[in-house]
């Protein structure tokens, strides 16, 4: 269902894919689109970047840390079994994906594998005959080109279809502090496969970055630098059955291939020790359907993984073997006034062979009526699981700059939340209050006069409100807005502990506005724009708690050249110096113009 949502909420433009509906600016400033890109000013998402978000940057749900968080795409859970800074390097094109949805609850335990908080889920997107060219040029030496097309025959006789896509990217530049240079590249080809009930897709995909940035994972004063290389083939089929019901099975071999240097201009060549390859093979399905007197929801998923590593070799295994069961009954009846309520009471089980399995029970009830401003009204429970990567599992935990803990268990997350949807005074509005009990979270943490950062296990309580509002004036414009509260409580359990880099790196207000002017003769501006207050972090030594932070890019169609579109813009419009990683400086104000055509 989430899929089908996913894929429902995406929209063409004549010139521009719409990689989400929530945010103006659909192309980075400084690079080209990656799926990350459309999650930067999500109101459902907060992404903590390192230099670019394109580059490096950690996807946190409702104040969740960057291991917390999941990413689906089509039937599979894509991910990185040495650190979660990796789960972001999906190494597919945008214009191949639908619209991001961002799962929560029983909906992320049902689409997700091995993450406790939420998940970021992307459908395969149908193959239309289309291209699309761009190039890009700014200050400190960037650079961008892209060029994509897809191609689909015309359905034969009984509505069976052959369809393909490709797109090749690149971007490079100085950076806009020095030793912040980057060079990216990415390679696609997808098959289709399609009837008027199903799809299926035959994906691969290749990218390359290269990067540094100062303080890139330590804030210990260092050029630091990561050379990435991931490739990803996937095979993925959907079976529509009609009324929602459906059928989504996958298949999906990873390689992410990581060299990262803590100082890359050392005396004596670069000082880089840490050196990991990971594969992952993984095969999942997913279904719904209604069998009368019940509809069933069901997954099942397993994942093999392999670490090869010149560092993180203190821990007990380098591979792995993950699997999850999900079943969900499902019973819907009318009430009186046109009230339909649905109930849902399910579990999962989720198991290891390097550990213990865990039963999680999923329960939600839902009041819907068409009629009424708050369509739909929900109460739901959710427990979710997850074990540790191999950055916390196997580093040592007496030396190097991560020291790790090979004793780590499984994490756990239980969640309440209380939420509406509907339409108010012509806003699609939806509105929620959770609080979440999390048990033994792998937090990175800091200790005075010890030159490491260690993962400690935290227990933490997190009680938040979130809330979202769009509308959309077909003569003037778009504008989205969000709100996040955010408030935790943790417990280190005993341990020296001074400062955290991430389960205590969270805002406490955050204000979204996504706001799309169309101004007529062609001309339109796009504006992202995001404003934080920060909890308290001494490990965060520049730009204070609080920020505003915009990308802003004006564009002009000539009415005479359909297809064609001139840009210009900015990229921390205000300059603003605030660290959305501790310890990690800011990228400064980029300027770009860009040229785009399609077809």
């Amino acid at each position: 269902m989430a899929a089908a949502q996913a894929q429902s909420d995406t929209e063409i433009l004549p010139v521009e894919t719409v990689y989400s509906p929530r945010v103006a600016n659909q192309q980075p400033a400084a690079s080209f689109a990656m799926p990350i890109s459309a999650l930067r000013y999500e109101p459902g998402v907060d992404v903590q970047a390192r230099n670019l978000a394109e580059g490096q940057a950690d996807v946190t749900i409702r104040g969740g840390i960057f291991e917390n968080t999941g990413f689906s795409v089509g039937a599979l859970t894509l991910v990185d079994p040495q650190t979660g800074h990796y789960f972001a390097e999906i190494p597919i094109a945008p214009q191949m994906l639908g619209a991001p949805a961002i799962l929560t609850g029983v909906a992320h335990a049902l689409g997700s594998t091995n993450s406790t908080v939420g998940a970021v889920d992307y459908a395969w997107r149908p193959i239309r005959t289309t291209g699309s060219i761009s190039a890009a040029a700014g200050d400190y030496g960037f650079n961008r080109q892209e060029i994509y097309q897809g191609y689909a025959l015309a359905p034969d006789a009984s509505g069976r279809r052959l369809a393909a896509d490709v797109n090749w990217a690149r971007s490079e530049g100085d950076g806009t502090i020095p030793f912040g240079d980057h060079s990216f590249q990415r390679v696609n080809a997808r098959l289709q496969f399609g009837t008027p009930h199903s799809q299926t897709d035959v994906f691969a995909g290749y990218q390359a970055k290269f990067f540094g940035w100062p303080n890139l994972y330590t804030p210990y004063n260092s050029k630091e630098s990561e050379n990435l290389e991931t490739t990803l083939f996937v095979v993925n089929h959907r079976e529509e059955w009609g009324g929602g019901d459906f059928l989504e099975v996958g298949a999906y071999h990873r390689r992410n291939k990581d060299d990262y240097a803590y100082d890359r201009f050392a005396p004596l060549g670069p000082v880089h020790p840490y050196q990991h390859t990971t594969w992952v093979n993984g095969a999942a399905a997913t279904a719904r359907k209604d069998l009368g007197a019940v509809t069933l929801n069901a997954r099942a998923e397993v994942l093999a993984d392999e670490l090869r590593s010149t560092s993180l070799t203190a821990g007990r295994y380098h591979t792995r073997t993950l699997s999850k069961l999900a079943l969900v009954p499902e019973k819907s009846w009318p009430a009186a006034d046109g009230v339909i309520w649905t109930v849902k009471a399910g579990a999962t089980l989720d198991d290891s062979n390097r550990g213990g399995s865990a039963v999680s029970p999923l329960f939600e009830i839902a009041r819907e009526q068409a009629d009424t401003a708050w369509r739909r009204v929900y109460f739901s429970y959710a427990k979710s699981t997850q074990v540790p990567t191999y950055t916390a599992l196997n580093a040592s935990a007496s030396a190097g700059l991560f020291r790790g803990n090979p004793n780590l268990g499984r994490e756990s997350s239980q969640s309440v939340e209380l939420g509406a949807q509907g339409e108010v005074a012509g806003w699609a509005t939806r509105a929620a209050v959770f609080f979440r009990r999390d048990d033994a979270l792998v937090d990175w943490t800091f200790q005075r006069g010890v030159t490491a950062r260690t993962a400690n296990p935290v227990d933490l309580d997190t009680t938040g409100f979130e809330t979202e509002a769009r509308r959309a004036w077909s003569r003037w414009g778009d504008l989205v807005l969000g709100y996040t509260y955010l408030t935790k409580t943790p417990d280190y359990r005993g341990a020296a502990v001074d400062a955290s880099f991430y389960a205590l790196n969270y805002a406490r207000h955050r204000f979204t506005a996504a706001v799309t002017a169309r101004l007529g003769g062609g001309f339109e501006v796009r504006m992202d724009n995001v404003a934080r207050r920060e909890a308290g972090n001494f490990l965060r030594t520049k730009g204070g708690e609080s920020a505003v932070i915009s990308s802003l890019t004006l564009a002009w169609r000539p009415p005479a050249a359909r297809g064609l579109e001139l840009s210009a813009g900015a990229d921390n419009l205000w300059n603003s110096s605030f660290q959305e990683v501790p310890s990690v400086p800011a990228a400064r104000r980029q300027l770009f113009f860009g040229v785009s055509g399609s077809w």
